[in-house]
């Protein structure tokens, strides 16, 4: 910070000297054009006389040649040119207050003078922020110290550019921290640096695959279907190519990912039942799933006119007998009669799908302010216990009022 003041004021005499020596040439320069201008001035006069003399127009050249000296030294009074030198030095004082007063005052109303003294304040805190991140019985930083350590970690790479870790680490903030754009250059330069670090490569892929540039999606498959060759169980690579196939529409690539990952995990791992339900939520985008529950909504009478504003939509189904739903979907309020389907990808658990049941009975209910929990006042409908081969049609209208 002494540096910056240092040459700040270095850059405000350099002005205030370029100012004075400005100042004090001009003025030397007036006086000097306004002696040229007196002495030319008498010396064409005189060259008038002389012809005015040669062809006897004038009679006394010696008496007007007096006179026009005499005007020469009037014009020029020799006393009084040092007191006009000596008070020229004085005016040029409040031009260069001024200089000073602007070039100040300009640069605390727009040169960021607060946002250095932040800027110096984060890089005194850094250090400290960075061994509370390191340290896991820490307590965990906030969004905002979060995007402090950020900034101090972009100012210590000014003079660490090769520091391949500090440059991960701050590609894994911007991930953090949702800012696509730092995390995929942070990245970038890590992998300049180890262009075959597994996990360097994977989080890039990451990121690209989360832009939402498509370019970037396909380049994040392009990297990971080559790490794939490489290594064909490894469980991350799977997930981020099924994310990014998912993502692309390309759902038999996804599923068959997503498949792999079933036989590599653990029976009682519990990524198993996320990665089943994406499986069917493939399908049926797909349009592959063939067990599907055909559901219509209607409203009686009396609980149409008692429509919640901003109400939620809970649908669940069971199999009768357990009270544990199968499956479940929430909605906001829309137009009834309503008509919709539910699937696999709507389960509640992997060990229990709704294609693996032989009889479904529907609730549906209204909540007020969207709670999950039954709420006395909601307005509810339950269908009778229906046998289920896969394709029935279930109709349930909302007659009830919750005690």
């Amino acid at each position: 910070m002494s540096a910056f003041w240092i040459t700040l004021l270095l850059l405000l005499l350099a002005a205030c000297a370029l100012f004075l020596s400005a100042g004090w040439r001009q003025r030397q320069a007036s006086n000097g054009d306004r002696d040229r201008l007196n002495k030319d001035f008498y010396q064409q006069r005189m060259d008038e006389l002389a012809q005015d003399e040669a062809q006897g127009v004038v009679a006394e050249r010696p008496v007007m040649e007096r006179e026009l000296q005499q005007t020469l030294l009037t014009d020029i009074p020799p006393g009084k040119v040092a007191s006009v030198h000596s008070s020229s030095r004085w005016i040029l004082v409040p031009g260069v207050i001024a200089l000073i007063v602007v070039s100040l005052g300009t640069y605390l109303k727009t040169g960021g003078l607060a946002q250095m003294r932040d800027w110096m304040q984060v890089k005194e805190e850094y250090p400290a922020l960075r061994a509370r991140v390191m340290d896991p019985q820490a307590k965990p930083l906030s969004m905002e110290e979060l995007a402090h350590l950020q900034l101090g970690l972009r100012s210590a790479l000014q003079s660490e550019p090769n520091n391949r870790n500090d440059w991960a680490m701050l590609g894994r903030l911007g991930m953090v921290l949702n800012n696509a754009t730092l995390a995929s250059q942070a990245f970038e330069h890590a992998l300049q640096l180890a262009p075959n670090n597994l996990e360097l490569k994977q989080d890039y892929a990451e990121v690209l695959t989360r832009s939402s540039d498509q370019q970037d999606n396909r380049q994040a498959g392009l990297i990971l279907r080559d790490l794939l060759k490489d290594d064909h169980n490894n469980i991350r690579t799977l997930s981020l190519l099924a994310f990014n196939a998912f993502e692309q529409q390309q759902y038999d690539q996804a599923i068959s990912a997503w498949q792999t990952m079933l036989t590599l995990l653990p029976v009682d791992d519990q990524r198993r039942t996320m990665i089943a339900r994406s499986i069917e939520q493939a399908k049926t985008d797909a349009g592959q799933q063939d067990n599907r529950l055909a559901l219509s909504v209607t409203l009686a009478p009396q609980a149409e006119k008692m429509l919640p504003q901003g109400g939620v939509m809970y649908i669940s189904v069971s199999d009768g007998v357990s009270p544990v739903p199968v499956a479940v979907k929430r909605m906001p309020l829309s137009h009834f009669p309503l008509s919709l389907t539910l699937d696999d990808s709507n389960a509640m658990m992997q060990d229990r799908l709704l294609s693996a049941q032989h009889q479904v009975q529907v609730r549906v209910r209204i909540s007020r302010d969207g709670s999950a929990n039954p709420q006395s006042g909601d307005w509810f409908g339950l269908s009778e216990i229906t046998p289920w081969d896969g394709h029935q049609h279930v109709a349930v209208e909302i007659n009830q009022q919750q005690p």
